[in-house]
Parts: C-alpha cells; structure tokens; sequence
C-alpha cells in the first residue's frame, strides 16, 4: 500500500477518534468520502430504533436538502434494506434495481448508480452511507474497501459517542423518577438567569412537595412509595407545559422550571398543572390504587430573585407557608 494512502488512513482514524460529539463524528465522516471520492452526492443516514427508521443525518457535495425530510423504515429501499441486512449494496444501474425506484420517483433525485453501506459496531446496525452515482471507473475493489474501513471507523466513533452521552445522562438524572435532579437543576438555572440577563425576560419556577408522603410508606411500604414517585414523576411531564423541565429536587419534592414565563402566567399554569395532579389516581403494579395531594410553592425572576439561591429559597417558603396554612394549594 502506497505511503500517502497510509496516511490518509491515519488522518481517518484521528478525524473520527478526535471526538466524542455525534455531530462532529458524522462530519468528518462526510469529510473523509469528499477527499476520496469523487461523486454526485454522498449521505449518511442514522437508524431511528424506537421508530425503525432511517433519517438523513448530514447531506454533502450535491443537492442533498431535499432528503432532509425524509425518513425511511428499515427493510424498504436502498439504505432500508441494507440497514435490515448489514450488508453493502452496489448498484451500478439504479433503473433496473426496485429498491430505488422510491426514492427517484418520489424525492426527484436523478441517480443511474449508487453505493450503500452499513454503519455496524458492536451494538449492530447505527446507520448507512449512501454514495450516489459514484465514480468507479478506476480502481472500484480499492474504492470500496476503503468505504467499509470507513464505516467501521465510524461505528466505533458512534458507539463512543454514545457511551459518553449515556454516562452524561446518568449524572443528571435521577434513577427513582427518570426525572433530571437537583445538580442539572442548577445549571439550567444558571443559564436561565444569564438569558434573563441578556434580553430581560422573565421566567418561574413550581416547588411542588408531596402532602403526607411519609403516610404511604408507613402504611404501604417503601417499594410502593418509591413506585408512586416515580409515577409522578412520569405524570408530572406530561401535564406540564410543552415548554417547561420537570426534576425531582430530592425526597417527595419536584420542580418544574418554566422559561419566558411571568409571575401572573406562572400562578395559571400552576393552578392547572396541580389541578391535573391531584385529580389523578395513580395504579401500582400490585392493583393498588393511590391519590396524593401536594403544596406549591412559586417564585419568578426578576421579580423574587436575582441568583439560583434567591428563586429557590423564595419557591421553598411559599411552599412551606402552603403546608402551614393547611396544605393541597397554590401560594398566589
């Protein structure tokens, strides 16, 4: 192997290992086929699991903007079989091949050749890289070769990726509910009041603790508590405004932060979203059936507070002066 292809190897291996950011992973990928490869488009798609799709991650060289939209499910077309197969596919004449008759039919893309390829590590299938009318006419066996070591560097590159942001995810989430806790509470808070800063808008924040938690441990046990919690939690997000971030700041008590939004639409959303949670009835896994109230404490920046501390020791009292003066309420 010549001397200046082992070095483009060599650059390969450090553009898609110099990072752990998924974005900047694929862009290199894209970057890499444009060097070596001289075609009419190229495309990497990654594989949507919980959906069985395919969608155009990054588009490059060529007319690319109209796939952006579109999604392909695993085992139809071009990238949707090779997806379902592992297996590359090369088509040297796109007319005479059915698995690409959507795709020039329906996305008005002109094609007469295509490469697809798999992206598989470990974890199986993450993606496909899709090369379009590719110039093969010289040295194809070497061409493709380097394509698959491509692909294989970069599902290592993509199952890092993803390793870190799992482990990310860990350290800011709260195992009991699903919920983000108290730690990223506090730095979407910090960024929240940068932004107040910046353009002035206002935004709140609920503290919301549970009433006579301590009676459904006592009385069912820690595991149906712990249960109900994280049924909460579950239950709190999707009452919530599109909008807002749910956490669970500790104990039996949550927070839900609301962003551009002022003290008076705070107490409406409020009302609303504690109205929603104490109608609801909540069914454990052994049939039991449990309905908790809560007390809510809100405070709004500028308006209570200046600093993380500020907001939340305002939202704390309220909350507590909820409870002393006879608890299941809004403080207004």
């Amino acid at each position: 192997m010549p001397l200046e292809d082992l070095m483009v190897f060599h650059k390969l291996a450090r553009s898609l290992t110099s990072s752990l950011e998924l974005e900047n992973i694929l862009r290199a990928i894209l970057e890499q086929m444009n060097r070596f490869i001289s075609a009419d488009l190229w495309a990497l798609l990654m594989l949507d699991e919980s959906r069985k799709e395919l969608y155009y991650a990054l588009t490059g060289s060529g007319d690319g903007s109209r796939l952006k939209e579109l999604r392909v499910k695993v085992g139809e077309g071009l990238a949707g079989w090779v997806a379902e197969h592992g297996q590359t596919l090369i088509v040297p004449q796109a007319e005479d091949d059915p698995r690409t008759e959507d795709m020039r039919r329906n996305n008005g893309f002109h094609f007469h050749s295509a490469v697809a390829i798999p992206i598989r590590g470990r974890r199986g299938t993450h993606g496909v890289l899709e090369v379009f009318n590719p110039d093969l006419t010289r040295n194809s066996d070497y061409t493709i070769a380097f394509l698959h070591i491509l692909a294989d560097y970069a599902a290592i590159a993509i199952e890092n990726a993803q390793d870190v942001s799992r482990v990310q995810q860990l350290t800011i989430t709260d195992d009991v509910t699903g919920l983000y806790n108290a730690r990223h509470l506090y730095v979407l808070l910090e960024r929240q009041i940068a932004l107040q800063r910046a353009d002035g808008s206002a935004f709140s924040l609920l503290f919301l603790d549970l009433d006579r938690f301590k009676d459904v441990n006592d009385r069912y046990g820690h595991l149906i508590g712990s249960e109900l919690l994280g049924a909460y939690g579950h239950r709190l997000c999707t009452v919530s405004r599109t909008t807002d971030t749910c956490f669970r700041y500790g104990g039996d008590e949550f927070v839900v932060l609301m962003p551009a939004t002022n003290p008076q639409d705070a107490v409406v959303a409020s009302i609303r979203l504690h109205a929603e949670m104490t109608k609801t009835v909540f069914r454990m896994r052994n049939g039991l059936k449990i309905s908790i109230g809560s007390s809510v404490g809100l405070a709004s920046c500028p308006a209570d507070g200046k600093s993380v501390h500020a907001i939340l020791g305002v939202a704390d009292k309220r909350m507590y002066s909820v409870k002393a003066s006879g608890r299941g309420r809004v403080s207004e």
